[in-house]
């Protein structure tokens, strides 16, 4: 039987943006912004939705990555109170809580980093940050060096081999487990994270919590690295990512088809029963809709998305076709503040949450989409179809990227006399082995098979 994340359609959140907090953390007062977000809960329920990944929640600096105090959600949004009444409505609506956990590097403002400042070679801290030495500096001028997040030195590098780090950082994941109630972490620059760190993180969140999940921001690299028994359940699917807007820009499905045969293909797919985390956008990237070069071909990038292996991610505004674009450095545009109401009366992309809806209810209703092996069954640069099979089972995925209709034949990897189009809510009969179907310019079908 599956777990819940492995079934889970996510939702990620990046709350300071979303709650409009100021960019920097200057007062002292204490805003509570989280309360802001309880009517997203009953929108998330209505999108399908069954998991939100919300952070980062430590209290911060500045953007949330920079952490000063990691057991103190962050005074812009609120304090640990108003977090834990937002995780009680989630639970309540059926909806797992993921958080971010900022465990590679700190803020200069982190206790452990300023008693390292004041009291230098004496500090109890000294060997809790990376490469620390009193004979070399930064721009900061500290009179010390220290290794930092792509030389980024707000962000000062922990130093995961030393006992006081790791044991203070398990010591914050049961704090947010026990104070919280909290189903997962995703854990932030995990490709930077020493890896018996991870193996003993797992091993720590699963004594507290048998059905935690783990999921690590990895952009480059062998995920099967990151993932297995005693590792992480799960990284974030960059390479899919990437060939799931490229494929269309480039009007070529070659792309996203070689991606997954490599990846999942039932004979010889190098992370054949691993669930990677899938998404098309998220704070770090710009818009979907900002890469795609035909906007209209949003439809078919989702239902990919949700029909392709992976455990599908929306980021908050993407079921509306949010545009937002990075301009230099400036993450600000991806991270914008919505009004739910006006974003639900006015969408920018207005057919777009009504199919995210349809996607979320096929794959709860179709264990297929879960669990199954993955089929191509046809493939062209710019018509592409494959099955999702389970136990004798299937669920077909067509997407078009012409600029016109395609007539497609699909053949039908299992027994069936009908096809039920889930989209449209048409059915039509198998002929011959066969679904013959007309997709429309830049758009999707997916295909329930009927066998009586």
């Amino acid at each position: 039987m599956s777990k819940w994340y492995e079934e889970a359609v996510f939702y990620h959140i990046y709350p300071l943006g979303l709650t409009g907090a100021p960019k920097y953390n200057t007062e002292e007062e204490v805003v509570h912004r989280l309360r802001e977000l309880d009517p997203w809960i009953d929108h998330m329920k209505a999108c399908g939705i069954t998991a939100v990944y919300i952070g980062p929640l430590f209290e911060s600096t500045s953007h949330g990555y920079d952490t000063r105090d990691y057991k103190v959600v962050d005074r812009r949004l609120g304090d640990n109170e108003d977090f834990r009444h937002f995780v009680d409505l989630c639970h309540a609506k059926g909806i797992r809580v993921v958080v971010d956990g900022v465990f590679n590097h700190t803020g200069r403002e982190f206790y452990a980093f300023l008693d390292l400042k004041e009291k230098r070679e004496r500090s109890a801290y000294r060997w809790w940050y990376q490469d620390v030495s009193f004979e070399g500096n930064t721009h900061y001028n500290d009179g010390f060096y220290y290794k930092a997040w792509r030389n980024c030195f707000e962000l000062a590098n922990l130093n995961l081999y030393d006992e006081g780090v790791r044991q203070y950082l398990f010591d914050v994941v049961r704090f947010w487990i026990d104070t919280f109630d909290i189903d997962g972490i995703r854990l932030d620059c995990a490709d930077c994270l020493e890896f018996n760190f991870m193996r003993e993180l797992r091993r720590v969140t699963a004594e507290k919590k048998k059905d935690f999940w783990l999921m690590g921001e990895v952009i480059h690299g062998d995920y099967a690295r990151w993932t297995g028994e005693d590792m992480l359940h799960s990284v974030t699917n960059y390479e899919l990512h990437k060939g799931l807007y490229s494929g269309h820009n480039d009007h070529n499905y070659f792309e996203i088809a070689h991606t997954i045969r490599r990846q999942f293909d039932e004979n010889g797919g190098i992370y054949r029963g691993r669930r990677l985390y899938s998404f098309v956008e998220n704070h770090d990237v710009d818009r979907l809709v900002n890469k795609l070069n035909n906007k209209e071909h949003l439809k078919p990038v989702y239902t990919l998305l949700y029909t392709l292996p992976g455990i599908p991610s929306v980021y908050y505004g993407g079921e509306w076709g949010v545009e937002g674009k990075k301009e230099g450095a400036n993450d600000d545009f991806l991270r914008p503040c919505l009004n739910l109401e006006e974003m639900s009366e006015n969408p920018p992309c207005p057919d777009l949450q009504e199919l995210l809806k349809k996607l979320a209810e096929i794959r709860k209703e179709e264990p297929a989409l879960v669990d199954g092996v993955y089929r191509e069954l046809r493939l062209t640069n710019r018509q592409y179809a494959f099955a999702r099979i389970l136990d004798g089972k299937a669920v077909i995925a067509a997407v078009n990227n012409d600029e016109g209709p395609a007539r497609m034949e699909i053949p039908c990897p299992v027994d069936g006399k009908r096809a039920a189009e889930v989209l449209t809510g048409r059915t039509l009969p198998i002929e011959n082995g066969r679904i013959l179907w007309e997709i429309p310019a830049a758009g999707s079908a997916v295909f329930k098979i009927m066998q009586e």
